[in-house]
Order: C-alpha cells, then sequence, then structure tokens
C-alpha cells in the first residue's frame, strides 16, 4: 500500500522562529518557514518537517542524526557555533562528549526546543 509513497519524517517544537535560526544558521541547513510549518531541506532529498505544538514535551531520544566523516571536525565547528554537548551518565565520553567505543563515534546536542541531535562518524 505505501510501498511507492515518499514519506517524511518530522518532529514538534515550541518555536518555530528560533528552530529556523538554529538549523539554518548555527547547523546550515536549507529551510523553509510556510504556513506555520519549518522544511528542513537534507541531503538526498530527506526532507524533515517541523512543527509547533502548544504543550510541546522534547523527545528523550535521538530525532536527527547526522552522519560526518570526522567527529572531531564536527563537533569543534559545532562548538565553535555555540553548541553544547551532552554527557550522559554511563557512557565513557571525552572531553569534547563524544563516546568512541561500542558502534559508531558519536555526539549528541539538543536543538533550542531541548530536542535531542546527534553527529555520528560514518564512513560515506
Amino acid at each position: 500500500m505505501f510501498a511507492n509513497t515518499k514519506a517524511f519524517s518530522g518532529f514538534a517544537v515550541d518555536d518555530l522562529e528560533q528552530a529556523q535560526e538554529f538549523y539554518s544558521e548555527t547547523l546550515g541547513l536549507k529551510t523553509t518557514l510556510d504556513d506555520d510549518l519549518l522544511t528542513l531541506h537534507l541531503a538526498g532529498g530527506r526532507d524533515t518537517l517541523i512543527y509547533p505544538k502548544p504543550d510541546f514535551i522534547p523527545a528523550t531520544y535521538t530525532i536527527l542524526n547526522f552522519p560526518v566523516d570526522d567527529i572531531d571536525k564536527a563537533v569543534d565547528e559545532l562548538s565553535a557555533r555555540g553548541v553544547r554537548f551532552e554527557q550522559y551518565e554511563g557512557f565513557d565520553q571525552d572531553e569534547k562528549g563524544v563516546f568512541r567505543g561500542e558502534g559508531p563515534n558519536i555526539a549528541w546536542f539538543r536543538d533550542p526546543a531541548g530536542n535531542i541531535l546527534a553527529v555520528l562518524e560514518l564512513e560515506m
């Protein structure tokens, strides 16, 4: 039934203007704001919808992953743009917030609404 549909993902925030500024200026993504909906235009034609939600509660899991070739470079560049990386108990993260261990090297951070995002090092 849905095998040929072009499904897309979406998530909520509490402030679309803050979200647009963060995703476009801090992360450098192309965005469009139309009728109270923000679209992230991700590489590979994988648009993601962001919508306002009055009773918004941030996601407690990673909602969006950004694969990178060099995690240290990505973390350093994002840190220089004001992004703070999360430190989680039980994870052996370095001083930058990078977890290097089981699976790909990964670092988590939050958008202005508190949703969790990640950069992870993948060979592309």
